[in-house]
């Protein structure tokens, strides 16, 4: 399965490229993350629960950095193993550029293969699956470092406490 889209975000491109190298707002924007731990440098490992069809799994596996061309692109690959109900794997090339308006155009080209019990359910449910889990991590994740008015962050802070970590955090630093 190959999927490719861009999201443009009102942040600079300074901290977006921060944010992809930010295990938390990774961990955030993974759907089903329930762990993400490491660096860009080492790589992170990774606890996903998923439910495809009729298959629930917990995934466990790694995410690493490849073709990094700081500030501009790099590629992110990731395979987990899910126990009986089998494995995924998959990379994304995200490329950044800077918007006219201000602001920065992410970019990404997603490739994704299962295998096990899982590639027995069929490519078009497969081929929905990742389309739908590849729309959710670049949605979460310009919802997690996109900045808001002052009145949105407010309210935002109020709801999420990782949002309002990381927020803070571009505000500082």
């Amino acid at each position: 399965m190959n999927l490719t889209g861009s999201r443009d975000l009102s942040c600079a491109r300074d901290v977006v490229w921060r944010a992809l190298m930010d295990p938390d707002v990774l961990r955030q924007s993974v759907p089903g993350c329930t762990e993400m731990a490491g660096s860009p440098e080492d790589g992170f490992d990774a606890t996903v629960v998923q439910k495809v069809g009729p298959v629930k799994a917990t995934f466990k596996g790694r995410v690493t950095f490849a073709e990094i061309v700081d500030h501009e692109s790099l590629t992110l690959s990731g395979e987990g193993k899910g126990g009986a109900a089998g494995f995924a794997k998959g990379g994304a090339r995200v490329t950044l550029t800077d918007l006219d308006a201000g602001g920065t155009r992410l970019n990404y080209e997603v490739d994704a293969a299962v295998g096990g019990k899982l590639a027995q359910l069929g490519s078009r449910i497969i081929d929905s699956f990742a389309v739908k889990m590849a729309d959710q991590f670049f949605a979460t994740f310009q919802d997690v470092i996109d900045p808001k008015p002052d009145e949105e962050i407010e309210e935002a802070e109020t709801n999420d406490t990782k949002t309002k970590t990381w927020l803070s955090r571009l505000r500082t630093g």
